[in-house]
């Protein structure tokens, strides 16, 4: 026998007890692994909803103004030398930055002002597939969105100021476009234009790979938005990179709310499971009073029977952590199922996370285990002889 077999000993010999110990314990790590791996994939998922709708980094080329005045009169700033950007290029940029992969969606424009039936109207030409990833709240209250290069969506309002129906042709710059669609109301700027290809509105203009500015949308969660829109700048010398910060907040406070709730209640499983293991370890220094003073009437010194009941705890908490995790990251399976979190990759399995927990638990089951394990060695030789 030797301090290492004494405490495993006494767990098997109260073997009900510790199994029940373990089983709280296990179902409490259980609980706060599901939930770290629930937090994660919830807290993308929502970033990756919470990005499809608008952009939070806008490209636009830098431009020259000059406020005009006469007579103490301001009439306000004028623009001149009005540049465009070259849509491949910047396109290329994006996309190559170090954090590319937090990149969702590149969205080209290019604008166009003419007139329908002698009404002045903006024409906005863009990339559908790219803005579609950027707004996918959108959808036709008439007719379909646009799949043809000369096909048309209008907004809302600008369909019914103009007497666009689906089906109805529009001349731009002598291209004619058909309109496929009519814009569901947004309640925003794009109730007020009609969009059309890219492309096609380029070459009608004779303005081919020439774009007005360009919407980014970057995923958030987890990457500073001020190191992407650094990133873009030093790709593209020459523009303004403009991070709208109120949209990017918004965002990340929702995800980290997700997750900061995940860890509130992840904490709050974790103490009640240390105090059941202090409790557990507190009734067996109660029980053994008579068995720890003969360990001390044998030369044990209180050092040893302090790591001896510490020990305990120990083993409880390292046997939980481990059935605890396994459990937790099983069941992390069976929840994304129910939660339908299909847009999201799996739960892998990570060595150092599983590391992290571990040592967490076990070092909050020593915790746990230091008053008891404090009253155990203070216990003295002659309370052995007193109970007998």
């Amino acid at each position: 026998m030797n301090i290492f077999t004494i405490p495993l000993r006494n767990l098997r010999r109260k073997s009900a007890r510790t199994v029940l110990m373990i089983l709280v314990f296990s179902i409490g790590v259980a609980s706060v692994t599901a939930l770290i791996e629930l937090s994660k994939a919830v807290g993308e998922s929502l970033e990756k909803k919470l990005a499809a709708y608008g952009a939070n980094i806008l490209i636009v080329p830098k431009t020259e103004t000059l406020s005009v005045g006469y007579g103490g009169l301001m009439l306000g700033d004028v623009s001149y030398d009005v540049k465009y950007l070259q849509e491949d290029a910047v396109t290329a940029a994006v996309r190559s930055i170090h954090h590319k992969d937090r990149i969702s969606a590149v969205a080209p424009k290019f604008a166009v002002f003419t007139r329908v039936g002698g009404t002045p109207v903006g024409v906005i030409g863009v990339d559908f597939k790219e803005e579609l990833a950027i707004k996918s709240f959108w959808s036709a209250a008439a007719g379909s969105l646009p799949k043809a290069p000369d096909a048309l969506l209008a907004g809302s309002e600008a369909a019914t100021r103009l007497g666009l129906a689906p089906g109805a042709t529009v001349v731009v710059e002598g291209r004619t476009f058909t309109v496929a669609g009519v814009l569901a109301a947004t309640g925003g700027e794009d109730d007020k234009v009609l969009f059309a290809d890219l492309h096609t509105l380029q070459q009608a203009v004779g303005k081919e790979n020439r774009v007005h500015f360009v919407e980014v949308a970057a995923l958030c969660a987890g990457c500073p938005i001020d190191e992407i829109t650094a990133q873009i700048a030093a790709k593209l010398p020459g523009t303004d990179i403009k991070a709208m910060q109120q949209v990017v907040r918004q965002r990340m406070m929702t995800v980290n709310f997700v997750k900061q709730l995940a860890l509130a209640v992840s904490g709050v499983i974790l103490i009640t499971a240390c105090v059941m293991i202090g409790l557990s370890v507190f009734s067996s220094v109660n029980e053994r009073k008579n068995e720890i003073g003969l360990l001390r009437a044998v030369g044990f010194s209180k050092t040893t029977v302090f790591v001896l009941m510490n020990l305990e705890g120990l083993l409880l908490g390292c046997v939980a952590a481990v059935i605890g995790y396994c459990a937790g990251f099983a069941a992390s399976f069976r929840f994304f199922g129910l939660l339908d979190l299909g847009d999201v990759a799996p739960p892998v399995f990570d060595p150092v996370q599983f590391a992290v927990i571990f040592a967490a638990v076990s070092g909050l089951s020593l915790l746990a285990s230091l008053p008891p394990s404090l009253a155990a060695a203070r216990i003295e030789p002659s309370q052995a002889l007193v109970m007998l």
